[in-house]
């Protein structure tokens, strides 16, 4: 099986939700599986890159959970230029994640992101308009809306 490893920049991975649901219950979960295997011979493997403003909260969590102290970041900027990162993930709180989206965005970055993606309707859809006009693969989480 050919292992296809896909870099995922996850911001606001120190928060309750981007830890707990995001980090461990799924991503890190993944990995414990043995990666996605894509049925056509593929296993895809993701690697986190752990984004934040807590240097030492990101050196924490990837020394607890064994992921590489090289795949940690304070600078957004930096990861979103980092042309083997291929998915921005958001978790940010809210009011910051307009406008790291709309940064991956025009990196190229595909998007996933904690609800909701903006403070406003209109920069919720700015953000959708933006993403489609540039042909970025974006989706917003809502796994625990119909619980």
């Amino acid at each position: 099986m050919t292992r296809k490893t896909v870099r995922i920049a996850m911001n606001g991975v120190t928060g309750r939700m981007g830890y707990r649901q995001h980090l461990v219950r799924s991503i890190l979960a993944i990995r414990e599986q043995g990666g996605l295997d894509l049925g056509d011979g593929t296993l895809l493997w993701p690697e986190p890159v752990l984004v934040g403003r807590r240097e030492y909260a990101l050196k924490a969590l990837a020394e607890q959970h064994g992921l590489d102290g090289a795949n940690i970041s304070t600078d957004v900027d930096a990861v979103l230029a980092d042309p083997s990162v291929e998915i921005y993930f958001d978790a940010q709180v809210t009011s910051a994640r307009e406008e790291a989206i709309k940064k991956a965005i025009a990196a190229g970055k595909h998007i996933y992101t904690e609800k909701p993606t903006a403070t406003g309707l209109e920069g919720a859809l700015e953000l959708a308009r933006l993403a489609d006009a540039a042909g970025i693969k974006h989706g917003v989480v809502q796994d625990k809306l119909f619980l």
